[in-house]
């Protein structure tokens, strides 16, 4: 029988608990590293996806830069086998590979490690401010992770580079010793100079809330820098596509069309080389390989 009087204190506080209780945010999913090499970070609602099919080029394909990639890929390997090894940022000309390099260095690392791979954990930029739930999480697995970011950068008002200092080395608890950072960016500095300058104005203590600023590129203890490559460079790159992908076309052809199609985007660097061989294939009627 279906009861007509008013509600109960008890009751009201049951339904009260009942409506809050579908508010809160479900607890986030167990994370199984073992299902793949690559993750993303979903900061909402914090939790860690598996990429199966890793976007990225095999290491021999990116050239021009071959003095930063053995460095990385050193630093790569000495994290991965437990020793020492510092963060990185890669830092420069756009289309240079940056963010190409660290996926492929991932890759030539794993390919020698039979049993605990390393894993890649992409965080958007836009997500910094949740790194610190993000380390809590990798720091209680077994594995060893480099926490990846593309195109990092700060504008104005942006206070979330500072969780990204404390996740990097200045936290009460450090950086976990299975995590590693690695960062890609045009900036050097990755605030920009107005921003700096303005602080240096503003402040009581000016030259100390600029050092505030730039001590953020300060915790990455390798930079390294691409920058804009030379038409021999563009050159190789364009022939190392195509010889990868076996191209049906001349060198002199290739050569040809390569430099008409630079001087058409108006610079030249990796991602214009990568751009020309898709456009050159189709022109072909080829497919490009995996």
């Amino acid at each position: 029988m279906r009861r007509t009087g008013p509600e109960t204190l008890e009751e009201k506080l049951d339904r009260l608990i009942e409506a809050i209780s579908r508010l809160a945010p479900r607890p986030p999913r167990e994370v199984d590293f073992r299902v793949a090499d690559c993750f993303v970070w979903s900061a909402d609602p914090g939790e860690l996806e598996a990429v199966d099919r890793v976007n990225r080029v095999d290491i021999g394909l990116i050239r021009g830069v071959d003095r930063v990639r053995d460095i990385l890929v050193d630093n790569t390997e000495r994290f991965a086998s437990g020793l020492p090894a510092n963060n990185v940022l890669l830092w420069g000309a756009r289309g240079m590979g940056k963010s190409s390099l660290v996926k492929a260095a991932h890759a030539r690392v794993n390919a020698t490690r039979s049993r605990d791979p390393l894993k890649l954990i992409e965080i958007h930029r836009e997500d910094i401010g949740t790194l610190p739930r993000l380390m809590t999480i990798l720091k209680a697995a077994q594995h060893r992770f480099i926490l990846f970011c593309d195109d990092l950068s700060f504008d104005h008002d942006d206070t979330s580079y500072k969780s990204l200092k404390a996740a990097l080395e200045g936290g009460v608890e450090g950086r976990p010793g299975n995590v590693i950072f690695y960062a890609t960016s045009n900036r050097r500095h990755l605030l920009p100079r107005d921003m700096i300058e303005n602080e240096r104005s503003t402040a009581i203590n000016p030259s100390e809330a600029v050092e505030e600023k730039v001590s953020l590129s300060d915790r990455f203890g390798l930079w390294l820098g691409f920058h804009k490559c030379s038409q021999d460079e563009y050159l190789d790159m364009v022939a190392g596509y195509a010889r990868y992908h076996e191209l049906a076309i001349g060198p002199d052809a290739l050569r040809t069309q390569a430099l008409e199609w630079a001087t058409t985007r108006g610079g030249r660097s990796g991602r214009v080389a990568w751009q020309f061989i898709q456009d050159l294939a189709g022109r072909l009627g080829q497919r490009l390989k995996d």
